[in-house]
């Protein structure tokens, strides 16, 4: 009996050791998420929602729906209804549950391997059973969780990344929209105006009052601006339809508008003190390689606490033995033997030391560690860029909207005044309008560059920025101020 009672102890202890592992909680796909929604909500304001359900998926139709309920859909309506209902968002949401199912996955005991033999022909026969349990999965397990986690918190801002580039993609797709639905509007105007000219100058053609060139040069102007309103109005269009796709609407929903003007120049630029320390601090992308960094660090421990010893095995059973035993009578007896067996597996480092993989492990380790010092260096560049274009744009903007135009409305203005007083010719008339609806395009165009580089000083600093300009191309922008 205490044979049986043994046998049962050395075959189950696999088992035994496997069970030593507590198994983490049961699996929340939502787990991660929390994180995720907090960070978008405290860097945008904004509601960052996962959809994995019917009911979820309700709730933020519902949202859309309400946002979009309004004629005129602003900027912070349109990067929330991108976060709500762009599906590649939601696709690199599901990062975040395969990272979290990873973590639950390593936080479980590994499954024990059952293995049956049988063998003996004849009379004498033998069954055997095994169950084996890897050892070495128990042993790294504290350092495989802490790779685990690590990658969840990548997984996680990786997600607020993408939630941070979706913003600013939709608050640039908002800007051009608008941008050039102004700029229709404005041509429009500039067309009437034209129409007007073409018709005095058909008028004056009739009385011989000028030549037929300068009768054909109003009207052929005409017939341009009509060319670059259509070309405009198909760009404002073109435009629109990039503001659908970031925010991911489409049918009954693409039944809105934008507003027709962007908002005006602020009085007061904002003020950056320290804008490289301030990009440092906040950009998501940077926090992420930093953990990287910090992964490789726990792999590289884990390799090297491996490196001789990379596969033990702990086996346990019992074996069954038929035997037969000859008899004093001549007869014969049979009987059955059980007996335990333990087994132990380990992988003998002959060829493989281990050193080759420790190698490997730290040069993925100083990789990593050059490609964060570089993505450091590249942030600082794309800040200071970004400020160079905010502020050279600002200035740029404020010396048509405040110089160029003002002196060409002046202008036409003198010119209407001596033209009713017979001294200034209508010719010199209608060239000040045109140039006067020149400044004002220029001076639009002027006021939208302003806007995006504004968006992309936003992103440069917090996170979600694509490509930064040049800093060539920012310092000329910013009229080569080099503060």
């Amino acid at each position: 009996m205490n044979r049986i009672v043994r046998t049962l102890l050395i075959s189950c202890m696999p088992l035994a050791l496997a069970a030593c592992v507590t198994a983490t909680e049961d699996f929340e796909s939502d787990l991660g998420f929390p994180v995720v929604a907090g960070e978008t909500a405290k860097r945008l304001g904004k509601e960052a929602l996962w959809v994995q359900n019917q009911e979820e998926a309700g709730f933020a139709r519902e949202r859309v729906k309400a946002l979009l309920a309004s004629r005129y859909v602003g900027v912070d309506a349109a990067i929330q209804v991108a976060i709500l209902n762009n599906k590649r968002l939601q696709a690199a949401y599901a990062d975040v549950g395969i990272s979290v199912a990873d973590l639950w996955q390593e936080g479980l005991p590994a499954n024990p391997t059952l293995s049956v033999g049988y063998s003996g022909i004849g009379v004498g026969r033998t069954i055997e059973g095994l169950v084996a349990a890897n050892l070495m999965r128990l042993i790294t397990r504290e350092r495989r969780l802490d790779i685990a986690e690590i990658r969840l918190l990548q997984a996680q801002l990786n997600a607020v990344d993408a939630t941070l580039k979706l913003a600013a993609e939709t608050r640039r797709a908002w800007i051009e929209a608008v941008g050039a639905w102004e700029a229709v509007g404005t041509l429009n105007q500039a067309k009437v105006a034209a129409d007007a000219a073409a018709e005095l100058a058909r008028e004056l053609g009739r009385t011989g009052a000028i030549p037929k060139a300068e009768q054909a040069r109003e009207q052929a102007f005409y017939a341009d601006l009509t060319g670059q309103t259509a070309n405009a109005r198909l760009a404002a269009h073109l435009a629109k339809e990039r503001l659908y796709r970031v925010m991911g609407v489409w049918g009954d929903d693409l039944d809105f508008e934008v507003p027709n003007a962007l908002p005006g120049l602020p009085g007061r630029l904002k003020g950056y003190g320290a804008v490289e320390a301030e990009a440092l601090h906040h950009r998501v992308d940077l926090q992420v390689m930093r953990l990287e960094l910090d992964a490789l660090a726990h792999s590289y421990g884990l390799t090297e606490a491996t490196r001789l010893v990379s596969d033990l095995e702990l086996a346990g059973g019992v074996e069954v033995e038929k035997e037969v035993e000859e008899e004093d009578g001549g007869g014969e007896k049979t009987k059955n033997v059980v007996s335990g067996s333990l087994e132990a597996g380990i992988e003998i480092p002959i060829f493989d030391s281990g050193q080759a993989r420790l190698r490997k492990a730290e040069f993925h380790y100083l990789k990593a560690a050059n490609l964060l010092a570089a993505k450091a260096v590249d942030i600082r560049a794309e800040a200071r860029a970004a400020h160079k274009a905010y502020r050279g744009r600002h200035e740029i903007a404020r010396h048509y909207q405040s110089s160029v135009v003002p002196l060409r409305v002046t202008v036409e203005k003198e010119a209407v005044l001596t033209y009713n007083g017979m001294i200034t010719n209508p010719f010199d008339l209608l060239a000040d309008t045109r140039a006067k609806f020149g400044a004002i395009l220029t001076a639009l165009e002027a006021k939208k560059n302003f806007h995006l580089a504004e968006a992309d000083l936003t992103a440069a600093i917090y996170g979600g920025i694509e490509g930064a300009p040049e800093a060539d191309t920012a310092a000329a922008d910013a009229g080569g101020d080099d503060e």
